[in-house]
């Protein structure tokens, strides 16, 4: 019985270890998110939204971070980012992702347009 009881110490101890590694950046399982399960991350990508070759005068940013993947706070959507800057024609996106030991994970969308 002494053994069972450690063996299910050791799988309880297993499965919690297991399942908190790289939480956070498994809430931004996105575009951004190449890599979410290294020790620290930092990648930048962007997407053309239409064939315009200029970025657009304006541009502003949004972001959403996570602590553990248990709290998560922000908005990254690329229609309310778009609202606040006054953009009515997006042309053009990147975006950010950091993620440090899964402990803590940001990603953020920048909408450049007129």
């Amino acid at each position: 019985m002494n053994l069972l009881r450690k063996l299910s110490v050791v799988a309880v101890l297993s499965l919690g270890a297991s399942g908190l590694s790289g939480c956070a950046g498994v809430a931004f399982a996105g575009p951004g998110a190449i890599g979410f399960t290294s020790l620290y991350t930092n990648t930048t990508g962007n997407q053309f939204v239409n064939e315009q070759t200029k970025l657009g005068s304006k541009s502003g940013e949004g972001c959403v971070t996570s602590i553990l993947g248990l709290v998560t706070t922000g908005d990254a959507g690329v229609s309310e980012t778009a609202r606040k800057a006054n953009i009515n024609r997006v042309t053009h996106i990147d975006y950010r992702f950091e993620n440090i030991l899964g402990l803590y994970a940001k990603y953020c969308a920048v909408v450049y347009g007129d």
